[in-house]
Formats: structure tokens, sequence, C-alpha cells
């Protein structure tokens, strides 16, 4: 008797696997705590893409005025050249990528001016110097000559003393003290010092006029009134501040390697964008609301339990993304918000495996406890399998496709990650922890009675046929 005191009055002791099971809960708790720092508050801490945000997606075309072919060095190096524009017109989240073997897509989110950007990214950004003696096209020299400005040069019918490679640096100041407006200062390397040196002291003693050509025309023709040998020349042209900061961002970001010819552009507004964001959380919360008044109907607190799986599942992937939003590598679309409504029903279709394999155990006449292990086991490997062939699919999607289906198979993606940590780390240890008593105290809360009698059933018509075999 004292004995079974004893053992009373210490009740139910942990077992080391138990202690491990509120281990894993214990780490979810913590991470779904970080995630919900990460997260807050939610309309800031994930970035918006361009078709909800608002914003410019242009596509370009790249050619050579010969009509050669564009090889893949000259397409990536104007990818590049492109990119540091973009970044200059100080946009956030912008992407830029090359399409195919001679387009470049480039989305801008929150660009408000289109035309001004446009004008900045698709500009050759040849920079040439010269001297108006070597131009042979009499009619544009004559136009030059009487001040006109913005004159196109015809290819071959002059020649450049020094080309925007000898620039080493680039800034906007105003165009002179009395002036509204601003010119772009430009600062010579050595090679470029001294080029510039020659041509100004040869034109000094006549007044000769050195024509700054941007990209076949002729920007402005100022006359040489004193030899510059400092390598600082200066660029006018009746710019506001504006226009000389996108002219400072074409010369510092070098010269493209091929024409880029605008092919289609699309402007987005942030209307439309945030109308889109709204019934897209919309559909997402309606799905979820349809899967939890499901799950609570067939499965009772079975039911209850995936339910509070599938919130894990969700803040979880909430402080996923972002934490990819904070670094840069992630901006919702409405791809992107497809791809997470298509994940909600991923993870309850996971969750809703679990629970018919335990039950189906249940219903083959083995204990509550022996079904929520092999049941758990089977079932999530079945998942995992699953999960896996579906990752391989939206993995491919990212890798291999442009545009926002790149985005649609990322959120994909990252859904099913989220699911199966969901599952090892909370669905799982949970279930074997009430299985431990809570499913056998209460097994019509938690809609288990049915398959308890079917069980029961089971295991003794199979007993009745050991006996009527013996």
């Amino acid at each position: 008797m004292a004995q079974k005191k004893r053992k009373k009055k210490g009740g139910r002791r942990l077992h080391k696997t138990d202690k491990q099971y509120i281990g894993l809960l214990v780490l979810i708790a913590v991470l779904l705590v970080a995630s919900v720092i990460c997260f807050t508050p939610l309309n800031k801490r994930i970035t918006q893409g361009l078709d909800i945000q608002g914003g410019l997606s242009v596509t370009m075309t790249a050619s050579h005025i010969d009509g050669s072919a564009v090889t893949a060095e000259e397409l990536d190096e104007a990818v590049t050249i492109v990119t540091n524009r973009v970044n200059k017109l100080g946009a956030s989240e912008a992407t830029v990528q090359a399409q195919g073997s001679n387009n470049i897509l480039v989305q801008i989110p929150g660009l408000t001016d289109a035309d001004e950007a446009i004008s900045t990214i698709g500009k050759t950004g040849t920079l040439e110097f010269v001297d108006l003696r070597t131009i042979t096209d009499q009619d544009a020299l004559a136009a030059i000559t009487s001040g006109q400005e913005n004159v196109p040069l015809e290819p071959g019918t002059y020649t450049a003393f020094m080309t925007g490679d000898s620039l080493s640096g680039v800034s906007v100041g105003k165009a002179s003290q009395t002036s509204a407006d601003y010119a772009v200062d430009l600062q010579l390397d050595d090679a470029g010092t001294k080029a510039f040196a020659d041509v100004s002291t040869d034109l000094v003693a006549t007044h000769g006029q050195i024509a700054i050509v941007l990209d076949g025309v002729v920007n402005s023709a100022p006359a040489v009134q004193s030899a510059i040998t400092n390598g600082q020349v200066q660029i006018t042209g009746n710019y506001t501040v504006d226009e000389a900061k996108a002219l400072k961002t074409v010369l510092e970001s070098g010269a493209l390697p091929v024409n880029l010819v605008f092919s289609e552009s699309r402007v987005v507004g942030p209307t439309l964008g945030q109308d889109s964001l709204a019934k897209g959380v919309l559909a997402a919360g309606i799905g979820f609301a349809i899967v939890a008044v499901y799950l609570l109907f067939f499965y009772r607190g079975l039911g209850l339990l995936t339910v509070a799986n599938l919130g894990v599942f969700a803040i979880l992937y909430l402080g996923l993304l972002a934490v990819l939003s904070h670094y840069g590598l992630f901006a919702l679309s409405m791809a992107g918000m497809a791809g997470i409504v298509l994940t909600i029903g991923l993870a309850a279709d996971s969750s809703i495996l679990v629970l018919e394999r335990v039950k189906e155990e249940i219903r083959m006449g083995r204990s509550v406890k022996a079904a929520s292990l092999s049941g758990v086991r089977h079932a999530i490997g079945t998942s995992v399998d699953a999960d896996l062939v579906t990752l391989v699919s939206a993995l491919a999607l990212f890798f291999v496709a442009i545009g926002t289906v790149k985005g649609f198979g990322l959120t994909l993606a990252l859904g099913i990650i989220c699911d199966l940590v969901t599952l090892f780390v909370f669905k799982m240890p949970l279930i074997r922890l009430l299985a431990n008593g809570s499913f056998q105290k209460h097994p019509v809360f938690w809609g288990i009675n049915g398959d308890l009698e079917d069980g029961h059933a089971a295991e003794a018509a199979a007993l009745e046929r050991g006996l009527g075999d013996a």
C-alpha cells in the first residue's frame, strides 16, 4: 500500500521523448514571437512589388546600328549599366534582368515620373568631345556655329579627340553664379586632361569651338576663350536640376555597348495595386475561413488542432517573408499572393492527411498512443514526399521562369518549407503529447469516439476469429 501511495503521489513522470516534444513546442513558441516581431507592422515590413505598390515596367530591345547580333557579353554589360542607372534614380526594390537573347526587363516599384526614368536608363551614354574643324557635315556645322543646340551628327562625319572613357568624376552645379540653370561638371583623368589641354591650346587663338556630343547629338559647343589645362570641363544646356542629375547618372554609369529601344512600357497606378492587394488578402482570408470551418465541423477537437497548426504556419510564413524583404530578397506581387493562397490549401491538406492516418490506425484496433506514433510517422512521410515533389516544381518556376511567375514559385516554395516546419515542430509533438492522456479521456471532444468504437469492434472480431480458428 505504501508503495502504491508513493507512486500516486509522484504522478506520471515525463519520459525522455515527452521532454523532447515539449522542447520542440518551446522552440516553435520562440519562433512565433520572433516572427511577429519581424512582420509587425505588416504593411511596412513586407515589401510590395510593382503590381501592388505601383510603378514602371519596361521591356527594352538591344540592337546594333549596323544590324549585327548582340552578344551575351554585351547584353550582360548593358544589364549592369542599366542597373547602375536605375539605382542612381533612387528607386527601391527595382529589378533589371535579361530576357532571351536581346531583351532587358526593368521593373521599378513606386516610380512617379516614368518619362524621366525611360529617358535616363535608355540613353546610350556615348560622350565625345569634337573639334568643330573635323566636322564634314556642312549643314550641321552651320547650325552649330549659329548657336543652335541639340544638333544631330551623322556617324562618320566627325572625329572625336576624347571620349567619356577619360572621365574620372561627374558632379552637378550651377551654370554660373547669376544663372538659374544647372550644369554638369566633368573631371578628366590624366590622359583626358592632356588631350583637352592640347586641343584647347590650339584653338584659343581663333576662339574655335569644341562640341560636346552625347549619343551623336551636339549638346553644346562652347568657344575656347583660354586653354583648359586643369581637366575641369563644364556641360551647359539650360538644364533644370533634375535634368542635370539625369545626365550625371548617364555619364557616371558609362556608355552602353548597344542601342536600347523601348518595345513595351507599362505604368501601374498605386490605387489599382492596393485594390488588388486588398482583394488578394480577402481571398486568402476567405480561403482560410472556409478551411477552418470545414476542419472544425468534420474533425471537432482535432480540427481545432489543425486550425492552430494553420495559424502557426501563417505566422512563420509572414515572418519569413518579412526577413527576406528586409534583405531585399522578396517583394510581394499578385502572383505571389496566388502562391500564398495555394499554400494555405497545401498546409491544410498535410494536416488532414495526418489526422486521417491517426484515425485510421485507431479504427484498426491500435491504442490511441500507438496510433499517434505510427499514424503521425507514416502520414508525415507521405506529406514530405508530396511536398518535395511540389517543391521541385516551385523551384523550377523560380529559377527558370521570368517576371511575376518567379514570385509565384518563390511564395509556393517558402510555403512548403513552412508547412514542413510546422508539421515536425508543432503538430507532431502536440499530437503525441495529447495522445498520452487527453485523447483517451475526452474522445468525443477530439472526434475519435467513433474510431475507438470501430477499433474495439475490429479488435473483438479479430479475437473472435482467433478463438474460432483455435
